[in-house]
């Protein structure tokens, strides 16, 4: 059997400085924009020739703030069945992996070179800040997409049923910030709580470190009030 290494590519530079909250799927927020640093020697603008007429990308990366448990599990249990039904690990794309590899789709806007560095402008995007890329492959339609391939448990987007609304303490920062008001409706538009925790009555105060503010939220039923916004800078 053959053990193999795989380079560091680029870093992403992302709003989702933690693990919580970061959307489960690429393409659920669209206003999550990031810069994706290609790191020397792979920042050769030449290597990107001819990525300019290809709209989204894929993102092989690491999952880095995944604790991997001392011996793998066969079965895993993914959010979209609610979170207690067990399947495969292989039938998912859980972090729980053998190898802690992921694959994410993202939308492609261009090279950007600044301070002597190259940068990939990307969007609606589901990586965690610093998160490891070790390959960048672009999309091609008619492989990479499949309209009639079935999917045995996550056909469809899952549905939106979060309502957000913003306290009267942090309607003075969003109202001037409308970017940001849109980040962070369309995240927890996702309800980024542990799935068994939906349907039912939750007294707890949410926090997840978007960008550089600390965000505080409290939910009702399918309604989530966001109750303080921490400027950490």
């Amino acid at each position: 059997m053959n053990d193999f290494s795989l380079n560091t590519i680029a870093i992403i530079h992302s709003p989702y400085q933690e693990k919580f909250a970061v959307p489960r799927q690429p393409g659920l927020v669209p206003s999550a924009h990031a810069l994706l640093e290609i790191l020397p020697p792979y920042d050769d603008i030449n290597a990107f020739s001819g990525l300019e007429g290809f709209s989204h990308l894929w993102l092989m990366f690491v999952f880095h703030k995944n604790v991997q448990p001392a011996k793998w599990q066969p079965k895993v249990r993914p959010p979209r069945l609610g979170g207690n039904k067990r399947v495969g690990v292989f039938a998912t794309r859980s972090p729980n992996r053998p190898n802690p590899i992921g694959l994410s789709l993202v939308v492609f806007h261009g090279l950007l070179q600044k301070e002597g560095k190259l940068f990939l402008q990307l969007s609606n995007i589901d990586l965690v800040n610093g998160t490891p890329i070790v390959d960048i492959k672009p999309y091609i339609p008619y492989a990479d997409a499949k309209p009639n391939a079935s999917s045995g448990f996550a056909s469809e987007a899952p549905e939106i049923l979060m309502e957000i609304i913003f306290s009267h303490q942090v309607l003075p920062l969003v109202d001037k910030n409308t970017q940001l008001k849109t980040l962070i409706s369309e995240v927890l538009q996702q309800d980024p709580r542990p799935a068994y925790k939906k349907g039912k009555v939750d007294n707890k105060t949410y926090a997840m470190h978007l960008l550089d503010f600390n965000i505080s939220w409290q939910v009702d039923n399918n309604l989530i009030t966001i109750i303080a916004i921490e400027s950490l800078i």
